[in-house]
């Protein structure tokens, strides 16, 4: 491979008196938001056009995403352009880099390329869906360099919050791109597997035109802590618990399981795993040897009663606080097999996702009242970042010296903050693009132009329906969620126009009717008057006056604006 590597490269410059086309980078998902990452990007010469995806990730919903369960990438993009897509890449196993890859392999034909523990977290998710048998799954190692259409694509190692994750060289016949991927510059991993640094310098040898890298902590000073300072903590966690241990985190979180294994392990405490998507993940990295967990200490959810307390770890999610995770469901009483004790220990072995503090510490309080002690960060050193701080976003830059930078993986904020860092290392101004979702970025051996944005913005997924839930959905949830509704039930005489009856108020979430009588008949009084103006009016008429006519009135005497809406009948 590095021969044929050296020949392209050859071929490459000795054809550079052609015109090599030129190379459009188009973010669909990550920038101007924590997750959902998605990019494409595009080769395109006067007859030809490939595409190469990389990553495809989902987001959290946010506190007013009423009923959302996730959120994928705009990826319209793709659709009229799915015969010049060569494969997708996927750089580490997270959600926010793998969530959405069922929805988008449900169209794409090309292959998935993924190391080891990565390629079997997709397998998980493309079972689920039903499309293991139509995907085509190829494994790759760091190190490794693989031809994808005219893409010379190079893995290389970086250190993040899960085994097996990955930074990207594209070589493309404008040049070299670098994507990071998540990374931080962890020394002493809990895998014994530091980054890549001579990769990374062998890049800048060569030349690089463009670094795409990872922004999520451009607000945080200094290094970001090493894995292996969570053991240790762990150690002390389990020294003072007197009952059960609840550890929640990511499913995916591998390494973290890990730790948790081997505390519990030293401790002669045994371990049973809550969640559907924990479960599989831990017989998905048992099995490919990412994890060693011995039988002996595994013990059936459904048998957890016949553990003493002081000899028990549960680990499952839910430590982003969604109710529908173990933890949630821990916290709100619905959980089936788990019940919270007095006594418990829970150790929350995250950092809350921006937008998902509200949530998270909404679990905590509940937690707390039902009896137990909980422990997060910084109460405890139970968690560290996966992501480069600032001096670690400085020394990626001058290992990889780019001639145009693009910061990805954040929002705005983190965006801006990471421009100005690669500014005060040297990098023009004008060779760094701050873009978000959607912004077409091209490149030429020498230029960077900042075009048109495509649409680049939130796809719900709300139960087994993608895409058809928009803004006025969201819209009516949040009146509804915060007003309530009112219906009106009228039966109207067809030939007099007057009511027959009294109207019928039915109320959710609004006031409760038994005891709103002076507002009702206020309501019923307001609905009389109109009728008496207005009785001839079309039925169509007659109900749109009666709802603006109740809206006001509703918020003249509540502050309030219910959804309102009327029925009228011909009796």
């Amino acid at each position: 491979m590095e021969i044929e590597k050296e020949r392209w490269q050859l071929d490459r410059h000795e054809n550079d008196t052609r015109d090599p086309g030129v190379l459009r980078v188009i973010p669909l998902g990550g920038l101007g938001e924590i997750g959902k990452n998605m990019t494409m990007f595009e080769y395109e010469t006067e007859t030809t056009l490939d595409s190469l995806i990389v990553d495809t990730g989902i987001m959290f919903p946010e506190n007013d995403m009423l009923g959302i369960d996730y959120i994928i990438p705009d990826f319209d993009y793709i659709m009229d352009r799915l015969d010049t897509i060569r494969g997708v890449v996927i750089t580490h196993g997270h959600e926010d880099h793998t969530g959405a890859i069922s929805h988008v392999m449900e169209h794409v034909s090309a292959p998935v390329y993924a190391t080891p523990l990565t390629r079997g977290l997709l397998e998980v998710k493309l079972r689920g869906a039903g499309l293991q048998n139509r995907t085509t799954l190829i494994t790759v190692q760091a190190g490794d360099t693989m031809r994808i259409g005219p893409f010379l694509v190079e893995f290389f190692h970086v250190c993040h919050s899960i085994p097996d994750a990955v930074g990207l060289g594209i070589t493309t016949p404008v040049g070299l791109i670098v994507h990071t991927g998540d990374y931080k510059f962890d020394h002493t991993p809990v895998d014994e597997w530091p980054p890549d640094f001579a990769k990374l310098a062998e890049f800048s040898g060569r030349g690089v035109l463009a670094l795409l890298a990872d922004s999520t902590n451009a607000d945080v000073p200094g290094w970001t802590k090493s894995e292996a300072l969570i053991e240790p903590a762990f150690d002390r966690v389990f020294q003072e618990a007197k009952g059960r241990i609840i550890v929640a985190t990511f499913a995916s979180l591998i390494s973290r399981v890990q730790q948790v294994v081997n505390v519990a392990s030293r401790h002669g405490r045994k371990i049973a795993f809550a969640g559907y998507s924990m479960v599989e993940n831990v017989k998905m990295a048992t099995k490919l040897g990412y994890l060693e967990v011995p039988e002996e200490m595994i013990v059936d959810l459904g048998n957890i009663a016949s553990v003493p307390p002081e000899k028990l770890v549960i680990m499952g999610t839910g430590a982003q606080g969604e109710p529908g995770a173990v933890l949630g469901r821990l916290a709100a009483g619905r959980h089936r097999q788990i019940d919270l004790m007095e006594g418990d220990t829970i150790v929350m072995s995250s950092h809350p996702i921006p937008g998902n503090e509200e949530m998270v510490h909404r679990t905590i309080n509940k937690l707390i009242q039902g009896g137990a002690e909980v422990l997060y960060d910084p109460i405890v050193p139970v968690h560290v970042s996966g992501h480069a701080s600032q001096e670690e976003m400085k020394l990626m830059l001058n290992l990889v010296r780019p001639h145009f930078f693009v910061p990805v993986h954040g929002e705005l904020r983190h965006l801006h903050l990471h421009a100005r860092m690669a500014e005060a290392q040297g990098i023009p101004a004008e060779n760094i693009a701050v873009v978000e979702n959607g912004t077409i970025l091209t490149f030429t051996p020498d230029s960077m132009t900042i075009g048109e944005r495509i649409p680049g913005g939130y796809v719900y997924v709300d139960g087994s329906g993608v895409g058809d839930i928009g803004p006025a959905v969201m819209r009516d949830r949040e009146i509804l969620g915060r007003d309530g509704f009112v219906i009106v039930n009228m039966i109207v005489d067809s030939k007099s126009h007057e009511l027959v009856s009294d109207p019928e108020f039915i109320s959710r979430g609004f006031v409760y009717l038994k005891e709103a009588g002076d507002l009702l008949a206020g309501a019923q009084q307001t609905i009389e008057n109109l009728m008496s103006k207005n009785g001839t009016s079309s039925t169509s008429k007659m109900q749109e006056s009666i709802e603006k006519s109740l809206e006001r009135y509703f918020y003249n005497e509540t502050k309030r604006r219910p959804m309102i809406f009327t029925m009228i009948n011909q009796g």
